[in-house]
């Protein structure tokens, strides 16, 4: 027996159910005459509310009826999808969402607000009336295919294991009876011996007799996610025909009703769509959902694996046996192969993380007036899922205050000569071992007069302070800033930017700000590709050891007693005809120990800043299981990490963002002083 909490199976399926809405809404808004979409939009409706139901959400189906019912009359031609309606089913959508965490919690009101929204979307401002949560007791309004047709006579089985995968047999003849009246008649027939009856398996077969003004392809709705697997017969009742008291069974295979629906009814073709179903199912059936705490429980393991196969070869490399060697290098290859595969099964495309901002743009526009359109590029590059989760918040701050600081209204873009639709692009690339995330906009830009005038007055800086512009810049993100004129629902308070920063930083990653006057901001996030394990180089500085990230080590360079000597005063190397400053590692940790006779130079970079680091000696590569510093030491910028090493000891790990950034500080100094 599988201890498979079924309501656990039903949240994770409505929640991606719902992610599916709200993307087929947001499209909508762009191109409201795509069928395509408002049929994705009424089958993800159909399916959150009868999957509610067979799982006793009994509010969230009965909510989610009227928004289906909606789509409906869109995809049958009765109404126009507006922006209205797109609007009104998204709001309803935040409350199933309410409905499906809290679903014994007091809704009503909220219900009856949104569904008056929902009614006026679809009739009219004018008919806006509060309508019901209960199911509609008056039948769908007839439409006449023809003049001497009273109903339809449905006969339907479905297949022994329809309960197993989610088909409950009530929910259909419910549905069935919201079209119009209706008699069931059950079909025993098949209904095996009670010593061999299997209490999870549909023996029974239905056979309906509905009077309803409703059309063949109405009724093929109703089973249009299990219409490929059943028998099912549709045959309409003329007028002068008296409804037999007992109907014999007759057998309809699926083919056989697809030929029938396309002969009555051209419009009603429910073969792609059932197409794509199976697409569906069969792709969601390459996929295995796995918690994520157990993959951070892997991870762990590996990390320790790595560790324990890093001491292995130690204790080999100072033996003398052959076979030790040889299962030492073994270990070791299959170790960075997990070590690998662990890494690309953490991996998740940005545009998850992306996909996110259309909604709160789309709210955004609606709330502020101005006309906002958002371009994602890059959403195909993958970060580890962790650094994914804490970008959220961050990239949400970004986002806000582009909107709110950065874009100016209509009137004020026509008025600069710009398109009245501002722009706000999200993009990512990778860079060497780091992932690069980029807000931008087309706005008004920063103020740098503004922001040097708050920061004074919040002695932030003393007046008339001689900043570099990325210094100035950067006092954006100082906790308790905002140039804002006044408080708005977006920002003006002074928080958020300082929380992007603390993210950033907690993630050993930087910021860069570029923006000029007119011409918009733009944003960059350099953040590593992954928090858990990373190929280093490691390194001896007086007795300690250290490990620099391997994907910032451009090259490795000698440094002789001669040129240590001469560049005293000024810690520069020409490399390839250019000056390339550099830190002496012994002396930035005051080690106090004599230097190598030959030091050696290993040169880092962070996009196109180069820095060397001087250390007495190159051990060599090691695969680094990155351990986070307590909190005693947050605030040593110096080093993002550490890492065990094979004889136990521990090794510091390098923050390249932070050693480059104070060569390139070192770098100004002495020009400035030369």
């Amino acid at each position: 027996m599988s201890d498979t909490d079924p309501i656990a199976v039903f949240l994770t399926e409505a929640a991606e159910l719902l992610e599916q809405i709200e993307i087929g809404l947001l499209d909508l808004t762009h191109r409201l005459d795509d069928k395509d979409q408002i049929d994705a939009v009424f089958r993800g409706l159909h399916t959150l509310k009868g999957s509610g139901a067979m799982f006793g959400f009994d509010a969230l189906a009965a909510f989610t009826h009227h928004c289906e019912t909606a789509f409906d009359r869109v995809r049958k031609g009765d109404v126009p999808a507006t922006q209205e309606l797109v609007a009104a089913v998204l709001a309803a959508q935040d409350h199933m969402r309410a409905l499906i965490e809290t679903p014994h919690g007091d809704h009503e009101d909220t219900s009856s607000t949104l569904l008056v929204l929902l009614h006026a979307a679809v009739n009219g401002s004018d008919n806006a009336t509060v309508v019901s949560s209960a199911k509609p007791e008056a039948p769908v309004p007839a439409r006449q295919d023809g003049g001497d047709r009273a109903g339809w006579t449905v006969r339907f089985r479905l297949p022994a294991n329809a309960m197993a995968n989610g088909t409950n047999p009530l929910g259909l003849l419910d549905e069935l009876r919201d079209l119009g009246d209706c008699r069931i008649t059950v079909d025993r027939t098949k209904l095996p011996p009670l010593d061999s009856l299997n209490p999870s398996d549909i023996h029974l077969g239905w056979t309906v007799e509905l009077l309803t003004g409703a059309d063949r392809a109405a009724i093929e709705d109703v089973f249009i996610f299990v219409m490929d697997e059943m028998e099912l017969s549709i045959e309409p009742i003329l007028r002068e025909t008296k409804p037999a008291v007992e109907i014999a069974v007759e057998t309809v295979t699926a083919p056989a009703v697809e030929t029938a629906a396309k002969a009555t009814t051209p419009a009603a073709a429910p073969a792609p769509q059932a197409a794509a179903t199976d697409q569906k199912q069969a792709k969601a059936s390459e996929n295995v959902r796995v918690p994520a705490e157990r993959l951070d429980e892997l991870m762990d393991r590996v990390g320790e694996l790595v560790i324990a196969q890093s001491r292995l070869s130690q204790l080999a490399d100072a033996s003398i046996e052959i076979q030790l060697r040889a299962v030492s290098e073994d270990i070791e290859r299959l170790s960075g192969e997990l070590r690998d595969t662990m890494m690309v099964l953490r991996m998740m495309p940005v545009a998850s993380l992306f996909g996110r901002f259309r909604r709160l743009v789309h709210d955004l526009s609606r709330e502020t007036g101005k006309v906002i359109e958002l371009e994602t590029e890059g959403e195909n590059t993958e970060v580890d899922k962790t650094v994914i989760d804490r970008l959220a918040d961050p990239l949400v701050h970004l986002v806000r205050n582009s909107i709110d600081h950065g874009l100016e209204t209509p009137d004020e873009r026509r008025a600069a000569g710009k398109p009245e639709a501002g722009h706000v692009r999200l993009s990512a690339r990778q860079s060497g071992g780091e992932v690069i995330i980029t807000v931008k906009d087309d706005g008004r830009g920063i103020n740098r007069e503004r922001v040097r005038a708050k920061a004074e007055s919040s002695g932030l800086i003393q007046p008339g302070a001689s900043l570099s512009d990325q210094e100035l810049l950067q006092l954006i993100f100082q906790p308790g800033f905002s140039t804002a004129q006044q408080i708005t629902n977006l920002s003006g308070r002074g928080v958020g930017m300082d929380v992007v920063k603390k993210t950033v930083e907690a993630l050993r990653g930087a910021i860069e700000v570029s923006s000029a006057p007119g011409n918009g901001s733009e944003i960059a996030l350099r953040i590593p590709l992954t928090l858990a394990i990373i190929d280093g180089l490691l390194v001896r500085v007086g007795t300690g050891a250290y490990v620099i990230p391997l994907s910032a080590v451009e090259e490795c360079l000698e440094l002789s007693p001669e040129d240590d000597l001469r560049s005293r005063g000024r810690s520069f190397i020409s490399l390839r005809d250019s000056l390339v400053p550099f830190i002496r590692l012994r002396e930035l940790f005051n080690t106090r120990t004599q230097p190598d006779p030959f030091q050696k130079i290993v040169v880092i970079s962070t996009g196109s800043e180069r820095v060397g680091l001087v250390v007495d000696q190159i051990i060599g590569d090691h695969q680094t299981v990155i351990k986070s510093l307590s909190k005693l030491h947050h605030d040593v910028a110096t080093f993002s990490g550490a890492t065990i090493l094979g004889d136990g000891s521990v090794a510091l790990i390098l923050d390249v963002a932070h050693l480059v950034a104070a060569g390139q500080q070192q770098e100004a100094q002495l020009r400035a002083a030369g």
